[in-house]
């Protein structure tokens, strides 16, 4: 295969409806950031596309849930994820939205060039309609029992347990997620790509021989669809909320996000090329519609179908856009036994962890891509967290650079010592042997590993150089050996330095903020890949930098912390009560006198916490402007204290004050809900000055 001249790169785009956990990162994101940041240390020309998909079912379904509009909602969740995976480090080239106006307006052209060609199929079917809600159902709005492995928790298009594609019609029992109503069916018109006649054309015959070097459970998957056969799938949907069909008689509908979410990658990638710093990557064109570009989608299991065959088509059936040249998708990652759910809050929450363990994010890094789950699921436990950062970032890669450092320091002054005399000894030229081909063994493999997306693989390839160089140092022990043979020493440090010098380059991949860290430590920062199978890195005399420790040990306590975290998790969701969409009945009626004695006023949280030994307390130091006040709230199964901080909130100023716990409460927040397990701040506006009467 001739080598492409460059390479485009995207990860999955996450609905926009929730913030960013591990599960996420170690399905795609990840994986995908290593990949891009091996090829840009080749020098490779390379772009990486990600962006919010803003128009999915769960974007509407988040909506109605927290009473407010969807463009609120994918506002939000849009800046949260941004900005954690800026944080944690994931290096996008543009991180883009679906909302916009370049998105909508290169999604519907598509759509158009398709169907000025014919090659839609518009036919008029029955469709599941909520009559209570008054709306048909798209297929996230549906949910039944998946008629292969009896999921009772499957949705329209798709069966999240064991990955079969789905129609809503295939589904057992089906149920509306709007009303909890049995829908109906009832005729409405949608255009269809008729993937069944696509599957049999020579184009697409002739593409899906690309499987054979993909990853087993890519190929397996889809073969398993292609066996059964390909059906027509609508393209369009009955909502309000997405990218309007861009023809006559289709009023009241949008594209299909399946269609939709993908051409994201496209709109991104011109939005990215449209600004004045870009300008050397060329036109958009050469990136999407050159043949000399190597396409590689990075998803998790769940997306396989869309990605390897749906979107595919759709390239193809337009015909002047490439294909994909691999699409690496990963299985599951389970937290502690149990499956990953944003519902029930079992996960960790990427933002979460970096306010817990900030500038720790290479540890994370190191754990997932140690546990990625590329060909089958894996799970991440806090335990085993723990032992992989003790036993090998800090145990053997942390404490080689550690000793090289420390050893140099001591006998050489910071600097590079120079050889006069060659080692004779037969003892140290063996160890000396067995060290360097062990980590000329080791940094092949990890290039071979990673030109084939083997990322676990590679990492582990990458800490065995650090263990040849933990041994190299233990089998000569050069702080004994200084005091009979100083000229050997300087041959056995020269050595190990250079080592340190590798791992410095290597882990640039896997962990970008230690490879930065240990370059500065090594007196250059411009230590890069092209050197990394050289022998000598760094001369004679040069000069080291500061020394630094790379890691910490992790102790008991933070993991006990986010144990005891999820175990709070798991305790309310198992004692969450079955919850009915019925709304409390109205308490008896009061006379105005009655609500006029309320004095309600406006304050602001200035702290937050938990109260000891009392999971569902916080307490708050409020400002109300003319004083500030000790308020419990029994809301800790609803807030984060963190999440209050700053916040605005009604306060019922003149409740007399009560103990509790030992400590007395000067007053009571004002809340919204628990009517269907959830609870809301009643918020004021933001510029309204503290201490405001609520009227």
């Amino acid at each position: 295969m001739t080598e492409p001249k460059r390479y485009l790169v995207t990860a999955a785009l996450p609905y926009a409806n929730g913030p960013v956990h591990i599960g996420h990162l170690a399905g795609c994101y990840l994986p995908a950031d290593i990949y891009v940041r091996y090829l840009k240390a080749q020098g490779k020309e390379v772009i990486f596309i990600c962006g919010s998909d803003e128009h999915g079912v769960p974007i509407t379904i988040k909506a109605k849930k927290e009473g407010i509009t969807p463009q609120q909602v994918v506002d939000k969740y849009d800046g949260i994820m941004k900005n954690a995976f800026k944080d944690f480090g994931i290096d996008f080239s543009f991180y883009g939205r679906t909302s916009s106006k370049t998105h909508h307006d290169t999604a519907q052209e598509f759509f158009r060039n398709l169907y000025d060609k014919g090659i839609f199929k518009e036919e008029i079917t029955n469709q599941y309609y909520d009559v209570e809600a008054n709306q048909f159902l798209a297929d996230r709005y549906i949910t039944g029992t998946c008629p292969r492995c009896g999921n009772n928790n499957a949705y329209g298009d798709q069966c999240e347990k064991c990955g079969t594609t789905l129609s809503p019609t295939d589904l057992i029992n089906p149920k509306s997620a709007l009303s909890g109503a049995t829908p109906v069916l009832k005729e409405t018109k949608n255009w269809f790509l008729p993937m069944d006649t696509i599957q049999q054309s020579a184009p697409f015959q002739e593409y899906i021989k690309r499987f054979d070097a993909w990853k087993s459970n890519i190929k397996g998957q889809c073969s398993s669809w292609l066996t059964e056969g390909l059906q027509p799938r609508a393209m369009t949907r009955d909502l309000d909320w997405g990218v309007p069909v861009p023809v006559e008689g289709a009023d009241g509908k949008v594209l299909y996000v399946w269609f939709d979410a993908p051409i994201g990658y496209i709109s991104a990638t011109k939005e990215f090329l449209a600004s004045p710093s870009s300008i050397d990557h060329g036109p958009w064109t050469n990136w999407w519609q050159n043949e000399d570009t190597a396409l590689i989608h990075f998803i998790g299991k769940d997306n396989i179908v869309f990605h390897a065959i749906i979107f595919p088509m759709m390239l193809m059936t337009h015909g002047k856009y490439i294909l994909p040249t691999n699409v690496p998708a990963n299985e599951f990652l389970n937290l502690e036994g149990d499956k990953i759910s944003t519902s029930r809050n079992w996960a960790v929450w990427l933002h979460e962890y970096l306010i817990d363990f900030p500038n720790r994010q290479d540890e994370l890094r190191y754990v997932l891509t140690s546990i990625a789950p590329e060909t089958k699921d894996s799970e991440f436990t806090w335990k085993d967290y723990q032992t992989r950062i003790n036993s090998e970032l800090v145990s053997i890669f942390g404490n080689f650079v550690n000793r090289v450092m420390v050893l140099s320091d001591k006998f050489y002054e910071g600097k590079i010592p120079t050889i006069n005399t060659p080692l004779s000894d037969e003892k140290l030229l063996t160890c000396r042997q067995v060290c360097f081909d062990g980590v000329a063994q080791s940094l092949h493999a990890m290039r071979e590993d990673l030109d084939a997306v083997k990322l676990r693989d590679a990492q582990a390839e990458f800490i065995n150089i650090a263990r040849a160089g933990n041994k190299y140092l233990a089998d000569t022990e050069p702080w004994k050996l200084i005091k009979t043979d100083a000229e050997s020493v300087k041959q056995i440090m020269f050595d190990a330095l250079q080592i340190c010098a590798k791992l410095a380059i290597a882990a640039a991949p896997f962990l970008p903020y230690t490879s930065n860290k240990l370059k500065a430590m090594l007196g250059d920062e411009n230590l890069n890949w092209n050197a990394l199978f050289n022998e000598t890195i760094l001369l004679e005399n040069h000069q080291l930098g500061k020394h630094e420790i790379l890691y910490k040990q992790l102790e008991d306590e933070e993991i006990q912390k986010q144990l005891n975290r999820l175990e709070e998790i798991k305790k309310a969701n198992d004692e969450q009560p079955i919850k009915t969409q019925t709304l409390a009945e109205l308490k008896p009626d009061i006379n105005y006198e009655d609500f006029e004695k309320l004095d309600l006023r406006v304050g602001k949280v200035l702290e937050a916490e938990k109260v000891p030994k009392a999971d569902k307390l916080l307490k708050l130091t409020v400002d109300l402007g003319f004083e500030k006040r000790t308020i419990l709230s029994g809301i800790a199964e609803y807030y984060k204290p963190e999440e209050l901080v700053g916040k605005l909130v009604t306060v019922v100023a003149n409740l007399a004050p009560r103990k509790i716990r030992g400590i007395e409460s000067q007053g009571m927040l004002l809340m919204a809900g628990n009517d269907f397990g959830k609870l809301y701040n009643v918020s004021t506006e933001k510029d309204i000055e503290l201490g405001s009467v609520v009227k």
